[in-house]
C-alpha cells in the first residue's frame, strides 16, 4: 500500500504594524511566508530579532512588535488548518479518499501510541526461572535443591577426573615415545622424523582434549537443561497443596554434602585460614560503617567447591544460593592480562574452576568472554570514530604506545579497564571483575594515579549501583609474591591500597548514599624465602598495617 502524499499549498502573507514615533505613524508592512516550517514560538522570535535588526525599529516598539507578531502568525496559521481541514473533508466527500483505508491507518497509529492498546511484554524464560528459582530456595525445599546440585558438581568432578587420568595416560606414553626417538636420533631417525613424531603427538593431544571438552560441553548443557525442567515441575506440585508426592519429592536427593572425606582431604578442609577482622566509620559528618577483613589465601579459593567437607561448606554454599537474586551480591576482582580470553595464566585457571560446576542461571564463560569481545570491538570502533573527528592534540609517548596496541589488535583492554562475568556456580562469588594489568603494578613506583588503582575505584563504584555489598580485592595489586617483593615493597603497596580504598569508599556515600558493605583484602599465598613476608601459622597480620592507613584515628574497632 502507498502512502499518499498530501501537497500543503503555501501561501505568502502581509504583516502590517503601525506606531507611533513622535508625531510621525509609521507603518511596517512585511510578507510573511504560510504555513510557519517551525513553531510559533521559534518563528516569532526569529522574525522579530530580523525585522527588529533589519528595519531599524526604536526599541520602545519591541514589545509590540512581538505581541502582533505572534497574533498575526497564530491566527494565520489557525486559519491555514482550518482551510486544509474544509478541503480534506471534501476529498472525503466526493470519494478521492478510501474511507477505509484511512480508518486503518487511524486505528493502527491509535494502537501502537497508546499505552493501554500495547501489546504486553513476552514473558522471559531467564526471569521465570529466577522468580522460581528465589521463591523455592528460600523454602523448605532449599536442602533438596543444594543436594541436587551437588549431585551434579560430583558427576562433572567424575568426569573431570576421567579426563585428567586419559590425558596423564597420554602423556606418559608420548614421553616414553619420544625419549626412544631421540635415542635413536642421528642413527637411523633424522630431525623431519622427530618432527614429525611430535606432530603426531600434538594432533593426538588435540583431538582427546577436544574430545573431553565436547564431552563436558554436552554433559552441561543436559544437566542444566534438566535441573531447569525439575525446578519448575517443583514449583508447580508446591502450588498444588492437595498433591501427596511434594515430601517424597523433596526427599529424593540424599545429601552429600556432609559426607566423611578421607583424612587428607579432612587435613585440607580443616586447616585454619589466615584472618584479621575489623569495623570502621568512614565519613565527615554522616558516618558509615563498613566490615574489613584481612585474610591471606589464595584467589581461587573463592571460587572452588569442596567435594565433601564439613557443615560449613554446605553453609556456604546455602548463602550463596540465597544471596544470588538479592541485593547483597558478592564480587571478587581478578586481575588479567589485555585479552579477553580464557586461554593462560590466571584465566586458563579460573575457567578451569567455572567448569567444575554447572551454572544453571547464567551463561557459560567462553559465552560471556564471547559478548565482552563483541562489545569491546564496537566500543573501540565508537571511540576511534569520535577521535578522527576531532582536531589532532599531541601525546605523551604512552598513550602513543596504547594508541599502536589498539591498532594492532583493537580486541585488547587497556590497563584499568574491565569487564563483568556472573556466575552462580562459584564457592563464594556471583560476580568477578576481570581488571586489566601490566607489569607496572609489579614495580614500587606506582601512584595513586596508576590505571590499576583507578579500575578498582569505578569497580567499587559498580559495586554501589549494583548492589554488591561485599567485594574482594588483591591487597598487592598481584595474585602471586616474587622475590622483588620484600617486606618494604609490601608495606608500601599495601599502604598505597589502603589509602585509595578508603577514599573511594568515603566517595560512596555520595554514590549509594551510606550503605554498609564488607571489603576483604586479599593477601597471595607465597612459599617461605629471605626477605620476603610470611606469616607463620599461628601469626596473625599485624592490625597496625591492616588498619591504620586506612581508618582514621579512633574510628577502628
Amino acid at each position: 500500500m502507498k502512502k499518499s502524499k498530501v501537497k500543503v499549498s503555501s501561501s505568502e502573507k502581509e504583516f502590517t504594524f503601525e506606531f507611533r514615533a513622535g508625531r510621525q505613524r509609521c507603518v511596517l508592512r512585511v510578507p510573511l511566508q504560510f504555513p510557519a516550517r517551525s513553531p510559533v514560538h521559534e518563528e516569532v522570535r526569529d522574525l522579530h530579532g530580523r525585522l527588529m535588526l533589519l528595519h531599524r525599529m526604536p526599541c520602545f516598539v519591541e514589545e509590540d512588535l512581538k505581541n502582533a507578531l505572534t497574533s498575526f502568525i497564530q491566527r494565520e496559521t489557525l486559519e491555514d488548518y482550518e482551510r486544509e481541514a474544509e478541503e480534506a473533508l471534501q476529498r472525503l466527500t466526493t470519494g478521492e479518499v478510501d474511507i477505509d483505508m484511512l480508518a486503518n491507518t487511524w486505528a493502527k497509529a491509535y494502537s501502537e501510541t497508546t499505552l493501554e492498546h500495547a501489546r504486553p511484554e513476552e514473558p522471559s524464560w531467564d526471569e521465570d526461572f529466577a522468580n522460581v528459582y528465589h521463591e523455592l530456595i528460600h523454602s523448605p525445599a532449599s536442602d533438596t535443591l543444594l543436594n541436587l546440585e551437588h549431585n551434579y558438581f560430583l558427576s562433572i568432578s567424575e568426569l573431570i577426573s576421567e579426563r585428567d587420568m586419559e590425558l596423564k595416560k597420554l602423556q606418559e606414553r608420548q614421553a616414553a615415545e619420544m625419549d626412544s626417538v631421540m635415542q635413536e636420533l642421528g642413527k637411523s631417525l633424522s630431525d623431519q622424523d622427530v618432527n614429525a613424531v611430535a606432530s603426531q603427538h600434538f594432533d593426538a593431544q588435540q583431538v582427546l582434549e577436544n574430545k573431553w571438552a565436547n564431552e563436558l560441553k554436552q554433559v552441561t548443557a543436559i544437566q542444566k537443561q534438566e535441573y531447569q525442567e525439575w525446578v519448575i515441575k517443583l514449583h508447580q506440585d508446591l502450588q498444588n497443596p492437595n498433591n501427596s508426592t511434594i515430601n517424597e519429592e523433596i526427599k529424593v536427593m540424599p545429601s552429600q554434602l556432609t559426607e566423611p572425606p578421607d583424612p587428607g582431604a579432612r587435613l585440607f578442609e580443616e586447616q585454619r585460614q589466615l584472618e584479621e577482622s575489623f569495623t570502621i566509620h568512614l565519613g565527615a559528618q554522616l558516618k558509615t560503617m563498613h566490615n574489613l577483613r584481612l585474610v591471606r589465601a589464595d584467589v581461587l579459593d573463592f571460587c572452588k567447591h569442596r567435594r565433601h567437607g564439613s557443615s560449613g561448606v554446605k553453609l556456604r554454599r546455602l548463602q550463596t544460593a540465597l544471596s544470588l537474586y538479592s541485593t547483597s551480591l558478592c564480587g571478587l576482582v581478578l586481575l588479567v592480562d589485555n585479552r579477553v580470553n580464557s586461554y593462560s595464566g590466571i584465566k586458563r585457571d579460573f575457567a578451569t574452576v567455572s567448569k567444575e560446576c554447572t551454572d544453571f542461571h547464567f551463561l557459560l564463560l567462553e559465552e560471556q568472554l564471547e559478548v565482552v569481545q563483541q562489545v569491546v570491538l564496537y566500543a573501540r570502533a565508537q571511540r576511534s570514530s569520535k577521535q578522527r573527528d576531532q582536531p589532532e592534540v599531541p601525546r605523551n609517548g604512552g598513550n602513543e604506545d596504547k594508541a599502536k596496541n589498539l591498532e594492532r589488535n583493537p580486541s585488547n583492554i587497556l590497563p584499568g579497564e574491565f569487564y563483568i562475568s556472573r556466575h552462580s556456580n562459584l564457592s563464594d562469588v556471583h560476580v568477578v571483575f576481570h581488571l586489566c594489568v601490566d607489569d607496572n603494578v609489579r614495580s614500587g613506583n606506582i601512584t595513586a594515579r596508576d590505571p590499576a588503582i583507578m579500575g578498582l575505584r569505578n569497580i567499587l563504584k559498580v559495586c554501589c549501583t549494583h548492589d554488591i555489598t561485599t567485594i574482594t580485592v588483591p591487597l598487592l595489586l598481584v595474585h602471586d609474591m616474587s622475590e622483588e617483593m620484600t617486606i618494604p615493597w609490601c608495606l608500601k603497596r599495601a599502604e598505597l591500597v589502603f589509602k585509595c580504598v578508603k577514599g573511594f569508599m568515603m566517595e560512596m556515600a555520595s554514590w549509594d548514599g551510606g550503605i554498609s558493605r564488607t571489603v576483604q583484602f586479599l593477601v597471595p599465598q607465597s612459599e617461605h624465602a629471605p626477605g620476603r613476608m610470611e606469616p607463620s601459622v599461628n601469626q596473625k597480620p599485624s592490625p597496625a598495617i591492616a588498619v591504620h592507613p586506612l581508618c582514621p584515628s579512633g574510628s577502628g574497632q
